[in-house]
C-alpha cells in the first residue's frame, strides 16, 4: 500500500512553504503567493473549535484567507470547518506508481526533453502562458531537493515544460504545461514518461502526481500510464 503520508512530506519538500507556524496541532503556511498548496494549514492530529479560531486570526494577521488543506483521516476537522461556514475547493486526486513501471514505456522518439536547472526563459513564457507566473516559480526555487525543469520538443520545436523533484526516494511532478500547438499529440504523455526515467536515474523509486479531479484531461493521461489513484485531499476556505 502506498504510504500517502510520505506523498504528503514529498509535496511539502518539493513544492515548500516560504515559512510555517505551529498552532497547536496546526501547521499554518505562509507565502507571497504560490497557490493553496503553500498557504494552506494542515492538521497532523485532533483540533478544537478554539484552535480552528487562533489558526484564523493568524491567518488573517499574516494577510491570508483563512485555508485548510484536508487529507484522509481529516474527517472530524472537515465537518467542523463545514459548520464555521467553510466552502469546499479544488478536490485533487493523489496519483503514484513505481518509478520503473513509468520510465520503461515508449514514448515518440521525435518527442524528446532536455533536463535543466535553472528554467530557461521559454520554460518561464510556457508557464506564464499556463498561469504560472513568478510567485510559483520561486516555490520551486525554494526547494532543496533534488530537482530539475524539463523543456519537452515537439516537431522540432519546444512544445512543454514541467518540474520534478525528489524526496526521500518519491519523485514528484509539478507545473506540466503543454503549449497549444503541442496538444492533443502526445506530449503530455511523453514528458510525463520522460520525468519518470529522470527521477529514476536519480534515485527514485515512487513517482507521484497531484491533479485537480475537475481536470478531466490530466486525470485521463495518468490513468492511462497506469498509474493509481491512491487518495484525495480537498481544501476548506473561508471568504468571509
Amino acid at each position: 500500500m502506498t504510504d500517502l503520508a510520505k506523498i504528503f512530506d514529498t509535496l511539502d519538500a518539493t513544492w515548500p512553504a516560504a515559512e510555517k507556524h505551529r498552532v497547536g496541532p496546526l501547521t499554518l503556511r505562509q507565502s507571497d503567493g504560490g497557490g493553496k498548496r503553500v498557504t494552506a494549514a494542515t492538521a497532523d492530529g485532533p483540533v478544537q473549535p478554539e484552535v480552528v479560531e487562533i489558526a484564523e486570526a493568524r491567518m488573517r494577521d499574516l494577510g491570508q484567507t483563512p485555508l485548510f488543506s484536508l487529507r484522509p483521516g481529516d474527517e472530524a476537522l472537515d465537518e467542523l470547518l463545514a459548520t464555521r461556514g467553510y466552502a469546499v475547493v479544488d478536490p485533487t486526486n493523489v496519483y503514484a506508481c513505481p518509478v520503473d513501471m513509468l520510465a520503461r514505456q515508449d514514448t515518440d522518439v521525435e518527442q524528446a526533453t532536455l533536463a535543466v536547472w535553472e528554467p530557461l526563459a521559454i520554460q518561464l513564457d510556457f508557464w506564464r502562458q499556463g498561469g504560472i507566473g513568478p510567485d510559483r516559480i520561486a516555490v520551486m526555487d525554494r526547494s532543496t531537493c533534488e530537482k530539475t525543469a524539463l523543456i519537452g520538443r515537439h516537431d522540432n520545436s519546444p512544445g512543454g515544460t514541467a518540474y520534478v523533484a525528489i524526496h526521500e526516494g518519491i519523485a514528484m511532478l509539478h507545473a506540466l504545461e503543454i503549449i497549444e500547438p503541442a496538444r492533443r499529440v502526445g506530449m503530455g504523455r511523453s514528458m510525463t514518461v520522460q520525468a519518470a526515467q529522470w527521477a529514476e536515474k536519480h534515485g527514485a523509486t515512487l513517482f507521484s502526481c497531484l491533479c485537480v479531479a475537475q481536470n478531466v484531461a490530466a486525470n485521463g493521461l495518468y490513468t492511462k500510464l497506469g498509474m493509481e489513484n491512491v487518495g484525495q485531499y480537498h481544501y476548506r476556505i473561508k471568504e468571509s
